[in-house]
């Protein structure tokens, strides 16, 4: 079994709220009885929107921020009740990088680097040999010399990746570490944080509101909204079979294939057979953490329409990979005026999550259908 470097035990965190005068006026819970491990070589992404309170949560990890009530473990010890000097030993063990990169303006990137080792009270002749390694590591060389103001957004970042990693951290926290860059810069960021999990072996704790940053390189993932996770597991699992609607909200911004509703009503007009939507999953999920079991979908589509001579197009669609694993959505137009259309229909069905959008001429409401394929799958 996989060992936990990382336990939140039925965490709260409230904080007073105060008005005109500074006279208090009840609390606000900004996390809410979360319970969770992280385990040791995890990419782990917390994921929610603004306010959900998942950089709460992770700020309690180096105990920058103190629980109201339940515990908080770090790599064996309990950090929410340590002083700030017993702290240090585990703040050393916890690097940190930023969206706004944070660094400091007047130093070099060596500098920039070093600065850490230099609390650490590291000898100067080692200090140079670990800023060389982490330049080397992080592809900076070159810019060593250079200042912030010189660099582009991904060197900052980079910059500061090899900063959190300078006195040999065991876990990094990524907070919104990409959400300033582009698409292509992020993809070269987080290749960077895969091979810092997977050759430096540190476990990676991921906040972010992109849940295309938690499809790339993540192993595992949580949702949080309003203080609480409200959906966890395997990131295969929550993307091909989400349990919650804000999920499925973020999972609709990372995932192609099923179309939106102006979609929807576009093929209606260029279309006159029956839409249906087939989910595709590549392979079954177990139960696990609360959630049902969910078969696979969408591997049998074309024996079933060969078996019931259904004529068919494919209009739309898209397939993503997620863990190695096939996910996303195909969209067919059917000729329904078969005689056999309802028993392909219920045989698909019975094989997979599908999404009924009716015809041009007696369409189904976008959300009616969506909902009742959502009830189906429960």
């Amino acid at each position: 079994m996989a060992e936990a470097v990382i336990t939140f035990d039925h965490v709260v965190k409230e904080y007073r709220r105060r008005g005109g005068g500074g006279q208090e006026h009840g609390t606000t819970r900004a996390v809410d009885d979360v319970s969770l491990d992280i385990n040791a070589g995890d990419i782990y992404g917390i994921i929610g929107y603004s306010g959900a309170g998942k950089s709460t949560l992770v700020r309690m990890i180096n105990a920058l921020e103190r629980p109201t009530s339940g515990s908080v473990t770090v790599l064996g010890t309990r950090v929410d009740q340590l002083s700030e000097s017993k702290l240090r030993p585990i703040r050393q063990k916890i690097g940190m990088i930023f969206q706004q990169f944070n660094l400091f303006s007047t130093k070099t990137v060596a500098q920039n680097i070093a600065y850490p080792l230099q609390l650490d009270h590291w000898r100067k002749d080692y200090q140079d040999k670990r800023v060389d390694e982490l330049l080397d590591f992080v592809g900076l060389r070159a810019h060593k010399d250079k200042y912030p103001s010189q660099l582009s957004g991904g060197q900052k970042q980079r910059v500061g990746i090899a900063r959190a990693l300078a006195t040999n951290p065991k876990i990094l926290l990524a907070d919104e570490a990409t959400s300033a860059l582009d698409p292509e810069t992020t993809a070269e960021v987080l290749a960077l944080l895969k091979r810092v999990n997977e050759q430096l072996g540190v476990t990676i704790v991921l906040i972010t509101h992109q849940m295309n940053v938690v499809q790339q390189i993540a192993n595992k993932v949580a949702v949080m909204s309003a203080g609480k996770i409200v959906e966890r597991g395997d990131v295969y699992d929550v993307f091909a079979a989400p349990q919650r609607s804000v999920t499925r909200r973020f999972i609709a911004t990372a995932l192609s294939g099923l179309p939106d509703a102006p979609r929807v009503a576009k093929l209606h007009e260029e279309w006159d057979g029956r839409l249906v939507s087939v989910l595709v999953r590549q392979k079954d999920i177990p139960a696990a953490d609360g959630r049902p079991a969910v078969k696979a979908s969408g591997q049998n589509i074309s024996d079933l329409i060969a078996q019931y001579g259904i004529h068919s197009g494919l209009v739309y669609g898209g397939m993503d990979t997620v863990g190695g694993s096939a996910v996303g959505a195909i969209t067919y137009v059917f000729d329904d005026s078969n005689p056999r259309f309802g028993e392909f229909l219920e045989a698909l069905r019975r094989d997979s999550d599908v999404i009924d959008f009716g015809t041009a001429s007696h369409p189904v409401e976008y959300d009616v259908a969506v909902a009742a394929n959502e009830g189906e799958t429960r």
